[in-house]
């Protein structure tokens, strides 16, 4: 056992839980690679193709590695998981990976290989029956081949052509599922908050005040928009993904846009504060013009003018009522 937790630690298995370990992860690994192609089949079928051509040889690892054990131990595998195990590097739980981007998925992919890998080698180190150290010896040399192999699949299953196109329609789908919605959010939030915070700021001079009215209209901001975005569509006929995720872009970046003219508020010398929140209002109204330029292809020009001189008017009306 790890002294720090109950785990066993790689060098106290014997052989056969070596086994039984790999064995197991092979399992986890084989079904992780179908979860990929099931979540991947309706946009992407070619990389569903090739996660299913990744699933059939971890496949085949594994009935390797049970003829083993069964020639060796018999046919009871003992049960022995990955997080059993000191030091073995776990895999995330998929509901957290299924949902990725594209390129993402083939990184954790990739990743999954390396560490199937060290693990083999290390195993290999630790059997002294030949015919089980041939066995993961080879097992590693297939790992270490997997990526490979998986250049194999992709030219099979992903030619040039068919990756930039996954890879457009997965960059369409995070700028429709998450920029969209933030951008939206981060705007509201800049410019729809700019009114009462400084009409606050210079109607009372007091800069807790003033804090205090900017989180309160930025948290309230940033709850209306989150959960404006993800009601008004489910984004089953629109294809904007899911309502949850849409709203948390929405919600998050709203309340981060108008917190970032309240901060400087928690300066308590009025005049400092309000200086350094025109600054900040200021690389924010640019930030927005460069998100649109950059995702959603405006030109920069024609972004800034819109951005900066509707922002440049709220933050004037604010000003003037708190004057008046």
């Amino acid at each position: 056992m790890s002294v720090f937790t109950n785990r066993r630690r790689f060098e106290s298995l014997g052989e056969q839980e070596i086994l039984a370990l790999a064995i197991s992860a092979e399992e986890d690994d084989a079904r992780i690679y179908r979860s990929y192609a099931a979540h991947l089949r309706a946009a992407y079928p070619a990389s569903a193709a090739l996660f299913d051509g990744m699933a059939a040889e971890e496949d085949s690892h594994r009935r390797r590695l049970i003829d083993r054990h069964a020639a060796r131990f018999g046919a009871v595998i003992p049960l022995i998981r990955r997080e059993h195990v000191a030091g073995y590097p776990a895999r995330a739980p998929l509901w957290l990976v299924e949902n990725l981007p594209l390129d993402r998925i083939r990184g954790e992919v990739a990743q999954m290989e390396a560490q199937a890998r060290a693990f083999y080698e290390r195993a290999a180190g630790r059997v002294q029956d030949a015919a089980t150290r041939s066995l993961l010896g080879d097992l590693a040399a297939a790992e270490a081949g997997h990526e490979r192999r998986a250049v194999e699949l992709s030219a099979t299953h992903l030619d040039p052509g068919t990756k930039a196109e996954e890879d457009r329609s997965a960059h369409r789908q995070f700028i429709l599922t998450w920029v969209q919605p933030g951008l939206a959010g981060l705007m509201d939030g800049s410019v729809s908050t700019l009114a009462p915070i400084f009409a606050t700021a210079f109607a009372t001079q007091d800069p807790w005040t003033t804090f205090l009215v900017g989180l309160a209209a930025s948290v309230g901001a940033g709850i209306s928009m989150g959960f404006t975005e993800a009601a008004h569509d489910d984004g089953v006929l629109s294809g904007r993904g899911s309502p949850w995720k849409r709203g948390l872009a929405s919600g998050v970046m709203t309340t981060l846009g108008g917190l970032g003219h309240a901060l400087p508020y928690l300066i308590p010398d009025f005049w400092t504060a309000t200086s350094l929140a025109v600054v900040v209002v200021f690389v924010e109204l640019w930030a927005i013009a460069w998100i649109q330029n950059r995702y959603m292809e405006t030109p920069f020009l024609r972004a800034a003018l819109q951005v900066v001189l509707g922002g440049a008017l709220v933050l004037a009306a604010g000003v003037l009522i708190g004057f008046g």
